[in-house]
C-alpha cells in the first residue's frame, strides 16, 4: 500500500512527492462539486503560495446526480439562480445564466419565463461545471477508511485517507489537513423489501425501464408506493408508457400534500435561516422542523397534483380507468411470490377502515426517500474524536467542521446530513453555494462573526426573542 499526494498540479503550492493536501473531498455529488468551484476561483484570484491544495474521490466513473430520475418533463423545485455559485458570487464565471450563454440558450430560457428548468438541463449544467474542474477529480475511486496521523507532541493534525480503485486493484494513501465528506443519501426502503428484477426503488427507474423486454401495448401493470413529487413523477411517467395498462399510487395520505413554495416559508432557505436555526434552542429547532417540513419533504408541486387528478377524472368520463390513486392507503407487508403469469399479488390497507385488498401488478416502485449515510464507518478510530449529542448525533459546528476533542486538529467537514443542527436545507441545493465558500473560509483559517440575531430579527420585523406572542402556528404552517 502506498502513499500519494492525490493528483497534484505543477502550478500549485506543494506539489511534491510528499505534498499534504490542505482538501480531500469525498464523494462528487453538487456539494463537493460547488466546493470545488469555490477552490479553483479562489486559486486564480491569489498568488501561488496562497492557492489551496485540493483533490476530489468519487465512487461513480463520471459526474452523475440522480441519473435514474432524470424524467423529460421533470423540472427543479429551485430557483436556477441557486446554482452551484451565485449565491457565494453573483459576478462567477461558472453560474447557470453563463452556462446558457454558452450553450446559445439564454434568450431562449429567458423567453420561457421560469425561474425553474428541467432536471435535465440542469444535470448538464452540473456536468459542464464538473467539467471544468476535472483536475481536481479522480472517479471510479472509493475512500475506505481513514487512520490519524500523529505528530511529535501526540496531536494529529494530519489524515491518512485510503482509498481503492473501483476495479478493486490495490490501495493507495493520500494524506489531507482537512476531509470534507459528502457522501449524500442512500435509497430507503421499508423494512422487509428488497429490490429485485420487479421490485425497485425510483432512485433506479430509468435504468430498470431501459432493462424491461419489450411489451404489447397496455400489457404491464405498475404500482408507485408514496407520496412525495419523486412518487408523483414517477406515476406520471409510467401513466404516459404506452405498455402500461394500470397505474396504481399507494401513499398513507388522503391525497398528494402541495408543497409550500411561497415567499415567506421559502425564506427558511436563506442563508441567515442557518444562522438562526444553528443558534436556536432545540425545541425551536424542532418546531421549525415540523412547521416547515411541508417545504420539502411528502409534498408535490400543485401543478403536477392537479395534472394527476385530470388524468384520473377524464379516465372516469370515458370508462377507460387506467390511473388508480389509493390514499389512506398503505401496503400491507412486501410484495408476494410471483404467479406464473410473472406479477405479484400485492396486498393494500385502507387505514379508515381496515379493509386490504389485492393489487395484481408486474412492477412495484417504491419512493420511499433517502437515508443518510453515518460517516463512522469510514472515519474508524477518528470517529472517537468527534463529539456526539446525547441523542447520537455528530456534533458539528457553525462552519460544517464536526466538533473534535484532543488529539484531533485536523478539520473533518460534513456536507448534507447536517439538518439536526443547521437546518432544512441542509441537504438540499438552496444554500450549497454559500456552504462551499464557508467550508472554503474555514479551511483558510477565516471565522465568521456570530450573528447579531437581535438585528437579523428586527431587519424583518420579528421579536428578538420567543415569547408566547410569537407567532400563531396555524398561520406559520400554512
Amino acid at each position: 500500500m502506498s502513499r500519494e499526494p492525490g493528483w497534484p498540479d505543477p502550478h500549485r503550492r506543494g506539489a511534491g512527492p510528499d505534498a499534504v493536501l490542505d482538501v480531500l473531498g469525498v464523494g462528487f455529488g453538487p456539494s463537493n462539486l460547488a466546493l470545488a468551484l469555490a477552490v479553483q476561483e479562489h486559486n486564480e484570484r491569489v498568488p501561488a503560495q496562497d492557492r489551496v491544495v485540493a483533490s476530489f474521490v468519487e465512487q461513480q466513473a463520471a459526474f452523475g446526480w440522480h441519473r435514474g430520475m432524470l424524467l423529460a418533463n421533470a423540472t427543479m423545485q429551485v430557483s436556477f439562480l441557486k446554482d452551484l455559485v451565485t449565491m457565494r458570487d453573483p459576478t462567477s464565471p461558472r453560474s447557470f445564466l453563463n452556462y446558457l450563454q454558452g450553450q446559445g440558450r439564454l434568450a431562449d430560457f429567458i423567453n420561457t419565463k421560469t425561474m425553474f428548468p428541467s432536471r435535465v438541463e440542469f444535470h448538464d449544467y452540473l456536468e459542464w461545471c464538473a467539467a471544468d474542474v476535472r483536475h481536481l477529480v479522480a472517479y471510479g475511486t472509493r475512500a475506505v477508511s481513514v487512520q490519524p496521523v500523529t505528530g511529535p507532541d501526540g496531536t494529529v493534525d494530519e489524515l491518512d485517507v485510503v482509498l481503492r480503485d473501483a476495479q478493486g486493484d490495490g490501495t493507495r494513501v493520500v494524506r489531507t489537513r482537512n476531509l470534507v465528506l459528502a457522501t449524500g443519501l442512500v435509497p430507503w426502503l421499508p423494512p422487509g423489501v428488497q429490490r429485485c428484477e420487479r421490485v425497485w426503488h425510483n432512485s433506479e427507474l430509468l435504468f430498470r425501464l431501459a432493462e424491461l423486454a419489450p411489451a404489447p401495448p397496455r400489457s404491464r401493470r405498475y404500482v408507485v408506493v408514496g407520496a412525495g413529487q419523486s412518487a408523483a413523477e414517477a406515476t406520471a411517467h409510467l401513466h404516459d408508457r404506452e405498455d402500461a395498462a394500470a397505474v396504481h399510487s399507494v401513499f398513507s395520505r388522503y391525497g398528494y400534500s402541495p408543497a409550500d413554495d411561497t415567499s415567506f416559508a421559502n425564506r427558511i432557505f436563506d442563508p441567515e435561516a442557518v444562522d438562526h436555526f444553528y443558534a436556536a434552542p432545540g425545541e425551536v429547532k424542532q418546531m421549525l422542523m415540523d412547521y416547515h417540513a411541508n417545504t420539502n419533504y411528502s409534498v408535490v408541486d400543485p401543478e403536477l397534483i392537479q395534472d394527476l387528478y385530470t388524468r384520473a377524472y377524464q379516465e372516469k368520463v370515458a370508462g377507460e380507468q387506467r390511473l388508480h390513486v389509493h390514499g389512506a392507503s398503505r401496503v400491507a407487508g412486501v410484495p408476494g411470490a410471483r404467479s406464473a403469469t410473472g406479477e405479484f399479488a400485492l396486498e393494500v390497507e385502507f387505514l379508515p377502515t381496515g379493509q386490504v385488498h389485492a393489487i395484481g401488478t408486474d412492477i412495484v416502485v417504491y419512493a420511499t426517500g433517502y437515508r443518510p449515510i453515518d460517516p463512522s464507518g469510514l472515519l474508524g478510530d477518528v470517529g472517537a474524536w468527534c463529539r456526539r449529542a446525547e441523542d447520537g448525533e455528530l456534533l458539528v459546528e457553525r462552519d460544517y467542521r464536526l466538533h473534535t476533542v484532543h488529539p484531533l486538529r485536523a478539520g473533518v467537514y460534513l456536507q448534507g446530513p447536517t439538518e439536526h443542527t443547521h437546518g432544512i436545507s441542509s441537504t438540499l441545493l438552496s444554500t450549497t453555494a454559500v456552504r462551499a465558500a464557508e467550508i472554503l473560509d474555514s479551511v483558510l483559517g477565516h471565522r465568521r462573526p456570530e450573528p447579531d440575531l437581535a438585528v437579523a430579527h428586527a431587519e424583518i420585523g420579528e421579536p428578538a426573542t420567543l415569547g408566547s406572542g410569537w407567532g400563531d402556528p396555524g398561520v406559520i404552517t400554512e
